[in-house]
């Protein structure tokens, strides 16, 4: 792995595959500005890193172009009409299969970004896809490890077995070239057709119609009435510099805004970054953005989320002087309580296994991306003849759901009285983010996986970066800590609380977590303030690759 982050003059894209950052690049080359290459980079990650890159599934993306206009784009799934909670028998193993897909947004959400600021053709942005589909790309060595774990529950979905399994349990090895004809005709219709014969044309019918011989939910109808949203992103300031990310139905933008509220309350000095008063006080923001996630998240469309109220300055002012300076001073078994919800489980779980990636061009226009298809290779279903894989999110929500029956509890989020409404975009911690320097001049666009870790993920590089004044690569990857709302449990990666540290913590009255092996998987690109060179990083937890020009 690179030492240094790669550092270019003209534009910069971190993805988490080689190939997904060439098809970006590609087409910047060919004259292309960031939204154009964030299409041909979630084409190609949908071919080349199909465990979270997607067609199937949805998410979410922050555009900040040079001249100032900056938008938020939702493509969340949502939950498909006849969807029943009754349906998912009770288990405590994930769900898969047809009944757990929610209607994709990420096709509409691209489009809908690339019909506001793109400038090439729908058709050429999507090409570098299509030839690697068509062509096919040597497995790499995540793919081979992640499939040996999928082939238990891969085997039994025969169209994801053929492609990815040889046809039985037997997975790709690393080197072994993947073909998939399948979606390379999917992604030709809709260069073609555009992005809604997703949704009506023979791809939908396609879906609609395995959709129905398999027993899942989903219908011609649910697609036909899918909507990306354009809107607003939501904005914070930390010591000055401007934050743009996600308004719900994402909950990790506002968890994320409110944490830095609090923490610019106190002084996050350099040379604090191991120190068990930092982790201190990053834990307890963390407590606090996690309850409100779980009292607020919602889709707008459903419950109403308290934005004025939870990213003010008076609530933050409130919120920060309920928290001691020290873990020394004030045991986390004496603080206030917190009145928050009772710790169940809520019934929009979030999975881990998403992807992120970050563009800056030559122009300085910035995009950040997160999407998901739930947990590896979502629900493992392909509708025949499409080669898309299909998400598993309505398969998470039920099992939330379903745990919470079990436990006795009530849902701890809300809607509470359904979880499964139908057309409801399915709420998450996904939070793309962009940061302007004080000065109005952009600075780092960045994003990550991690599931309900993300806004924990996203705040640590935001202070890394301003208060302890670390370089790009240093701040993704220094290690990370998780704490939410458990109310006292903090989860650290190895490294992240070195032993006196944990001692303070311990006696304090945390509790410290050392099951979590790796948090998160950030891949985040930046202007630099005095040169204007473009920098890039992939995290190396995951792998990936930032490349440039």
């Amino acid at each position: 792995m690179l030492s240094q982050p790669e550092r270019t003059s003209k534009a910069m894209i971190a993805s988490a595959h080689e190939l997904a950052t060439a098809a970006g690049l590609a087409i910047l080359k060919k004259g292309g500005n960031a939204v154009d290459a964030a299409v041909a980079v979630g084409f190609a990650l949908a071919v080349v890193h199909p465990e979270a890159g997607n067609l199937g599934g949805g998410g979410y993306m922050v555009v900040r172009m040079a001249d100032g206009r900056a938008k938020a784009f939702d493509f969340k799934e949502t939950i498909p009409a006849a969807t029943k909670l009754e349906a998912f028998p009770d288990s405590t193993k994930p769900y898969v299969g047809f009944k757990t897909a929610g209607v994709p947004g990420t096709v509409a959400g691209l489009a809908m970004a690339h019909k506001r600021f793109g400038k090439l053709p729908w058709a050429t942005v999507l090409e570098p896809a299509r030839q690697l589909a068509e062509r096919g790309f040597p497995s790499s060595q995540r793919m081979e490890i992640v499939l040996k774990l999928q082939a238990p529950v891969m085997k039994d979905f025969p169209e994801a077995a053929r492609i990815f399994q040889h046809g039985s349990d037997k997975p790709l090895r690393q080197g072994e070239l993947l073909k998939q004809p399948d979606l390379a005709a999917t992604i030709r219709r809709i260069q073609k057709n555009g992005a809604q014969e997703f949704y009506e044309g023979q791809t939908a019918k396609m879906i609609a119609a395995d959709m129905k011989v398999q027993g899942g939910f989903m219908t011609l109808d649910d697609l036909h009435n899918y909507k990306a949203i354009e809107e607003e992103p939501i904005t914070g300031t930390y010591r000055g510099n401007r934050i743009l990310t996600m308004p719900p139905s994402s909950s990790g933008g506002f968890v994320l805004l409110e944490m830095l509220n609090m923490l610019e309350r106190f002084p996050m000095e350099l040379g604090m970054e191991g120190s068990s008063a930092s982790k201190h006080l990053i834990v307890e923001a963390m407590r606090r953005g996690f309850r409100d996630r779980l009292l607020y998240a919602a889709d707008p469309k459903v419950a109403a989320v308290p934005l004025d109220k939870l990213l003010s300055a008076e609530y933050a002012d409130r919120e920060a002087a309920s928290i001691k300076a020290h873990p020394g001073i004030t045991p986390a078994a004496e603080l206030p309580n917190l009145e928050g919800p009772a710790t169940v489980p809520a019934p929009w779980a979030d999975s881990p296994h998403t992807t992120h990636f970050s563009i800056v061009d030559q122009d300085g226009n910035l995009v950040s991306n997160t999407y998901t298809l739930g947990n590896f290779y979502g629900s493992q279903a392909i509708p025949k003849g499409t080669g898309v894989l299909l998400g598993d999110m309505v398969g998470t929500i039920a099992s939330g759901a379903k745990a919470i029956e079990r436990s006795g509890g009530r849902a701890s989020g809300r809607p509470a009285k359904n979880p499964l409404t139908p057309g409801t975009r399915l709420v998450s911690t996904m939070s793309p983010c962009i940061m302007i320097r004080p000065d109005g001049t952009p600075w780092v666009a960045f994003g990550t996986p991690g599931g309900a870790t993300i806004p924990s993920t996203l705040l640590q590089i935001v202070v890394n970066l301003v208060d302890y004044k670390m370089p790009l690569r240093d701040a993704i990857e220094y290690p990370r800590i998780h704490e939410g709302f458990s109310p006292d449990r903090i989860e650290s990666e190895p490294g992240a609380l070195v032993r006196d540290v944990a001692d303070k913590l311990t006696a304090a009255g945390y509790q410290i977590d050392k099951r979590l092996r790796s948090q998160g998987d950030v891949h985040a690109v930046a202007i630099e303030e005095k040169t204007g060179m473009r920098l890039g990083w992939s995290d190396g937890r995951r792998g990936g690759r930032a490349g440039g020009y």
